[in-house]
């Protein structure tokens, strides 16, 4: 919303052949540059076209080798183009790539921008942001909470593919795939400005084409400071089919132990059977023996029960990043909230539009936020964040619509 050109690029190139798919796999690459002038615009362009053509040109057998190699080759070549030509001078980009293939997720990563994993519910940071905030917190020595926490600029980066002749390139995984398991590539111009745990839930709500449109155009309502760009790769059933040689085509994702012993169950309601039959029968110590045993065994099974549950909380980062993601856990959550924190986003233009007098069709919009409280209402949740989601894609093409008549009046008027 605040720049005349697009920093980022991206490349979506997923295997047309079953060959192609056991030697190299689906790849995917989600780049954000930096420079003036065009010399972001390049770089990323740069980083995307090279990291494929080396990806799959190369002769190595590893397939994180390979993709390690590419990431490295695309930043000697950045770096050549920015000696040869003062206006690209310490040009730069971010570049995060995915590739699924056979045996597993395989993540190569610089910079900022981010891959995630969704998988039942649970969205998963698999890279480490090479920023200054996130290298702080690594380094143990500052409280992110903190008031110097807080102060830590969160758009400054400390690895990019381009500055310097050389760089480190993050290795991650390979993660094992299952079905219906959601990949997100992105850069920061999405998560400066939409919160994980709205990611996590609008990728668990919605399908991945009006997830990705949702995502873009809240960033952009809430003042769209930077580009933004979204992938989400979603695993069909079919993957096993499609991969001979695959660890999904033979398992499937653990299912949970019981959270309780029902050992455990079985002792707490023998217990209390026997307390109250002792108690008919007034025989009071062998009966209050027979409720410190239930209490004891209730004890026990609660304690099993808040180890089972799965934990949401940030992991710690690791000081040396690279094969040590995921590195964040976020729960999705179609909560109530959750709602009214994305309606809140419509509201605000609201007000903006009443105060300016824009020119906007809010019928579309109020239709679609009434059937959401209405779904609310009737506690179906997914429903409503779909249909606020909906409400929020209508109110972008209703700015978009008032921006091209502005520009077309001015168009005129020159």
């Amino acid at each position: 919303m605040r720049r005349a050109n697009n920093q980022d690029s991206l490349a979506c190139l997923p295997a047309t052949t079953a060959e192609r798919f056991q030697d190299r796999g689906h790849l995917f690459v989600v780049a954000d540059g930096m420079g003036a002038h065009a010399a972001g615009e390049m770089a990323s362009r740069l980083a995307t076209d090279h990291i494929a053509m080396q990806y799959f040109r190369s002769p190595l057998d590893d397939c994180s080798e390979a993709l390690r190699a590419a990431v490295a080759e695309s930043n000697a070549e950045i770096f050549r183009r920015g000696q040869q030509n003062p206006e690209f001078h310490n040009m730069g980009t971010t570049a995060s790539s995915l590739v699924l293939m056979p045996r597993g997720a395989i993540v190569a990563h610089v910079g900022d921008s981010r891959v995630y994993r969704l998988r039942a519910g649970m969205l998963e940071q698999l890279t480490f942001d090479h920023s200054l905030v996130w290298e702080f917190e690594a380094s143990g020595n500052i409280d992110p909470d903190s008031a110097i926490g807080h102060s830590i600029p969160k758009n400054v980066i400390t690895r990019s593919l381009g500055p310097n002749q050389v760089v480190d390139v993050d290795i991650e995984g390979p993660f094992e795939i299952f079905a219906n398991d959601r990949f997100l590539l992105c850069s920061d111009g999405l998560s400066g400005q939409v919160e994980d745990e709205e990611i996590a839930t609008l990728m668990d709500c919605l399908p991945e084409d009006l997830a990705t449109r949702v995502m873009v155009d809240l960033a952009n309502l809430r003042g769209g400071p930077d580009n933004s760009t979204v992938i989400i790769v979603r695993v069909e059933d079919s993957y096993a089919n499609v991969s001979n040689h695959s660890v999904a085509r033979s398992r499937k994702p653990k299912h949970d132990a019981p959270a309780v012993s029902p050992l455990l169950l079985g002792t707490i309601g023998v217990c209390l059977l026997g307390a109250l039959a002792l108690g008919l029968t007034e025989a009071w110590g062998p009966m209050i023996v027979a409720i410190i045993l239930g209490l004891i065994a209730a004890a026990v099974s609660l304690t099993q029960f808040l180890q089972s549950q799965p934990t949401v909380q940030n992991l710690p980062l690791p000081k040396i990043p690279g094969g040590k993601g995921p590195y964040r856990r976020y729960k999705a959550q179609p909560t109530k909230a959750l709602y009214e924190r994305l309606g809140h986003t419509v509201e605000e233009l609201r007000t903006a539009a009443n105060e300016r007098n824009w020119l906007m069709n809010w019928q579309k919009i109020d239709k679609l936020q009434q059937q959401g409280d209405e779904a609310i209402t009737h506690r179906d949740s997914k429903l409503a964040i779909r249909l606020q989601a909906e409400a929020i894609i209508e109110t972008m093409h209703q700015l978009r619509e008032l921006n091209n008549r502005a520009a077309n009046e001015t168009a005129i008027d020159r």
